[in-house]
């Protein structure tokens, strides 16, 4: 269990991203496709978690200090290094042949983020506003693989909203980073030097608002109406607006941690907004006999 730990497997979530590029594509239903992605989502959950190992092992001394961290299996003492370092080396050679077998392309892209990655874990981390920058290029990265598996386009503005939308969660990753650091009086990484609860809070303001826009002209641009064959698409804009504002007030108004991947796993609202968006874009782009949506 410990080392299963290790592999922080609530993290995987991030590369459900593959599957963007086949979802708003409208071809979600073609079996052979779905399994292609889905190699590929393994492919990306064991290169992320050799990443997660190598990046606890590079930061067991800092992440002691941290109050949430510290009780990280490498940084409590509860795993041995070499075991997972050589866990780390396993998932790294099962991630490439996995992305080898999906193709040149996939396999670039996973070489790319791992490299990226690797960068990132021994000193790019440490440059303020370089560091989330970074952040947002993995998810980029993502849908681009996984429309490189599908066979499908990935679009200048669905590459601008995931984009925006990683930064967005990066942004709202170090504010909590800055409110730890402020009330423990102890630094936590190296970058939040470069970072102050205002200027965060001016970030998060205006990625919000350009991403806000961004998705209403991906839904109203002339190549998705004409590729999907409806103009209908802006209505899910509703769903999108509604999660930004919830995660907004959680941070801002509760004062709650701004840690994406902890407020989409207990926060009813954004999961609703998101079943709620998905089932709107679904309704819209899989059932047109509607005649609503015809």
């Amino acid at each position: 269990m410990v080392y299963l730990k290790l592999l922080r497997p609530k993290d995987w979530a991030k590369n459900l991203f593959l599957y963007l590029p086949l979802f708003f594509s409208g071809d979600v239903f073609n079996l052979i496709k779905l399994f292609d992605v889905f190699e590929g989502f393994v492919a990306f959950c064991c290169i992320a978690s050799s990443i997660y190992i190598i990046n606890d092992y590079a930061d067991i001394e800092n992440d002691r200090m941290h109050p949430e961290k510290r009780n990280r299996p490498l940084a409590s003492g509860k795993a041995k290094p070499t075991i997972a370092l050589a866990i780390s080396a396993f998932l790294i050679i099962s991630g490439f042949l996995i992305a080898y077998h999906q193709g040149n392309r996939f396999f670039s892209l996973v070489g790319i983020y791992f490299s990226l990655n690797i960068a990132y874990s021994f000193g790019l981390k440490n440059i303020p506003i370089l560091d989330i920058i970074i952040i947002a290029i993995g998810f980029s990265l993502r849908i681009r693989s996984g429309g490189a598996i599908a066979a499908v386009e990935v679009t200048i503005w669905m590459n601008i909203m995931v984009f925006l939308l990683a930064l967005f969660m990066a942004i709202g990753k170090r504010r909590d980073d800055v409110l730890l650091t402020l009330s423990s009086g102890v630094n936590m990484r190296k970058a939040i030097e470069g970072y102050t609860l205002d200027f965060l809070n001016t970030l998060l303001a205006l990625i919000s608002a350009v991403m806000i826009v961004s998705y209403f002209m991906y839904t109203v641009s002339d190549r998705v109406i004409e590729r999907h064959e409806t103009n209908r698409l802006y209505l899910t804009s509703l769903f999108v607006m509604a999660g930004i504002m919830r995660y907004l007030q959680i941070i801002y108004v509760n004062a709650d941690s701004g840690s994406p991947t902890k407020i989409l796993y207990k926060d009813r609202f954004i999961q609703i907004s998101l079943l709620l968006w998905m089932i709107s874009f679904y309704v819209i782009l899989y059932i047109k006999k509607i005649p609503y949506f015809q």
